[in-house]
């Protein structure tokens, strides 16, 4: 949940053998569930997107 609402993130990895399905469906509805905060987590964004385009 809080690397999509503080990092923006777009991709989740869970590990088969460490993560019960239980557990992973839970992980996944608060992943998808959870929405981008911006404010002063954008300025993260904006320096990582900078280095990314140079």
């Amino acid at each position: 949940e809080f690397t999509r609402r503080h990092n923006n993130a777009n991709a989740l990895c869970l590990g088969g053998r460490v993560v019960g399905a239980g557990l992973a469906c839970q992980i996944v509805d608060a992943f998808l569930n959870a929405e981008f905060e911006g404010g002063r987590h954008q300025q993260r964004i904006d320096k990582m997107m900078a280095l990314e385009n140079h």
